[in-house]
């Protein structure tokens, strides 16, 4: 109690405002996020940002000299922005003496090829390991120590209890902020950070050390408690039913509140983390201000609690997330998993902005940013290894994909189209306009989405070599009648409307058109054949790569 006392009060001194560095005010025009209509959006040099990016493997950014070949082949894929690790170990090898010359040149390099970055700090934790801390932390475990089995093992994991590891990490956090603040806050090559990395407790559901278990023994802290009242009606419907079910107490044991089940050790690894990363984040913001997020590794199907990561900043904790490390900007999914609309829908909330760092590539993650963007509203998408060369297996973050690396030949066809449309599709995401229909798995036969007065259907096509493919498609309306269409596989898109009116939709035209010299120019119209005689718009899946766009116009006829 006495712990978790003190705790709380320097996670309020700490959040209620900045005790040291510059704040936002002091850099006009830093990148920050703000509410445009019904998105909320990045503004970066005070105008909207559609995030393009990709992040390289984990080891990549530990070596400018390795980098020095990759930066150009990202720029030649359309990337706007790269997703790269700053590691602990690099800028602090010696307690208190810090080195920043790899930072330097990884700021150099992005400059040099007119991208962005995204910081993602590999402090305390990756994927729940602490491989990245340094070796000065690492050796020194009675200083240092580390989560704990329930037969008193300990793990690789250094344990969020401990005041000494998360006071060095802050530490070292601010360090590299205020470090960024001095080399970029007027250039603003670094757009946002991602505070550590896919946090949380394997292979059991919660920490078992002598300070954890006393901490679960106590009270649920206040600070959660009194925030689960307030927003009771909003709240994340598993969190709300595991309260409810145990009485919707403001006051007593974890257990008490939350009931006994490994769901509630979930919940209490969640806060722990929460505010330590509160702490982390709160003390880099006051350095220098630029959205910060942490992003969560997902739970595989009928997995429980210590089989995935657990404490993570999962759906059915993000509100314990809000609760506990106010600071964060919004919390993100990293998914490789089939299931993608309700892994995203699920993390695109009012107060959570959809940001992808981590996702499946290839044709597939193609048609996931496209649903993404024209559907979700997301601030950005960033498929994982985006520096591959080759073909590879592929073993990401702990799950094994089987068969081959997606080829990025199909996310840079995508982006090298998005970004052309990147002003229209930020207009559209704020004001309305836009939609995206996604197809996942053999089960899903069809996608049905509204256009103003219209409904657009979209089915396989291409035979039995089409069945299982993940299809996408966007739709940006430029008239009553008109819209432009991006698609990623072999699709068929038919309209009809069920507004008042003439009952029948047709096809007046479909031009497809290429950019060429800053616009996008009409070669063929399409009739007869190639739209079923007026009845569907027929897209490939070699569209993207081609760089074909469609210009539907409709109308409606008895």
């Amino acid at each position: 109690m006495e712990r978790l006392g003190l705790f709380t009060l320097l996670i309020l001194i700490v959040s209620a405002g900045p005790v040291v560095g510059q704040t936002r005010d002091s850099h006009p025009g830093l990148p920050h996020l703000e509410r445009r209509g019904s998105a909320t959006q990045l503004i970066v040099d005070g105008k909207p940002y559609l995030v393009l990016a990709g992040e390289l493997h984990n080891s990549s950014s530990s070596s400018v000299e390795y980098m020095k070949p990759v930066w150009p082949r990202l720029t030649a894929m359309h990337l706007n922005t790269v997703l790269l690790p700053v590691a602990w170990e690099t800028i602090e090898p010696e307690e208190g003496k810090f080195d920043f010359k790899c930072v330097d040149g990884l700021l150099e390099g992005a400059r040099e090829n007119n991208l962005r970055l995204v910081v993602l700090w590999f402090g305390a934790w990756k994927n729940t390991y602490s491989s990245y801390a340094p070796a000065w932390v690492k050796t020194n475990v009675e200083r240092f120590p580390r989560v704990q089995m329930s037969d008193g093992r300990g793990t690789e994991r250094l344990s969020p209890f401990s005041a000494a590891v998360r006071d060095a990490d802050t530490r070292a956090f601010a360090q590299l902020m205020r470090h960024l603040r001095e080399a970029d806050g007027e250039r603003h090559t670094v757009l946002m950070v991602q505070v550590e990395n896919e946090v949380g407790v394997i292979p059991e559901s919660r920490d078992h050390s002598a300070v954890a278990n006393a901490a679960f023994a106590a009270a649920a802290p206040a600070a959660l408690t009194s925030f689960l009242e307030k927003h009771k009606t909003a709240l994340e419907l598993e969190l709300r039913t595991a309260w409810e079910s145990a009485g919707a107490k403001t006051a007593g044991t974890w257990q008490e509140v939350f009931g006994k089940s490994s769901l509630t050790d979930d919940l209490f690894m969640a806060w722990q983390y929460a505010t330590y990363i509160e702490h982390v984040t709160a003390a880099g913001k006051a350095e220098y201000a630029i959205p910060m997020f942490a992003n969560a590794a997902l739970i595989r199907p009928n997995y429980e609690p210590g089989q995935y990561n657990s404490g993570g900043p999962l759906p059915h904790s993000i509100d314990v997330w809000h609760a506990g490390a106010p600071s964060l900007d919004f919390l993100s999914p990293d998914i490789y998993f089939n299931e993608f609309a309700q892994w995203a829908g699920r993390y695109t909330r009012t107060d959570n902005p959809l940001f992808i760092p981590e996702a499946q590539g290839g044709a597939a993650g193609a048609a996931n940013a496209l649903y993404a963007f024209g559907h979700l509203a997301a601030i950005g998408f960033s498929p994982f290894g985006i520096d591959d060369q080759g073909n590879a297996p592929l073993d990401l973050a702990g799950i094994t994909i089987p068969g081959e690396r997606p080829d990025n030949g199909a996310i840079a066809s995508l982006y090298a189209a998005l970004s052309r449309l990147a002003p229209m599709i930020l207009e559209k995401q704020a004001t309305g306009g836009m939609t995206a229909a996604l197809m996942e798995g053999d089960a899903q036969r069809s996608a049905r989405v509204t256009l103003g007065e219209y409904t657009a259907s979209m089915t396989r096509a291409g035979g039995a070599s089409g069945a299982g493919a993940r299809l996408a498609a966007i739709f940006l309306q430029t008239g009553p009648n008109e819209f432009l269409v991006i698609g990623s596989g072999d699709a068929q898109i038919a309209f009809s409307t069920d507004k008042p009116g003439l009952p029948i939709v047709g096809i007046e035209s479909i031009d497809e058109e290429f950019f060429e010299n800053g616009n996008w120019v009409p070669r063929r119209r399409l009739n007869g054949d190639e739209n079923s005689q007026g009845q569907a718009l027929r897209l490939y899946a070699t569209d993207l790569s081609q760089g074909k766009i469609y210009r539907v116009r409709l109308y409606r006829y008895r």
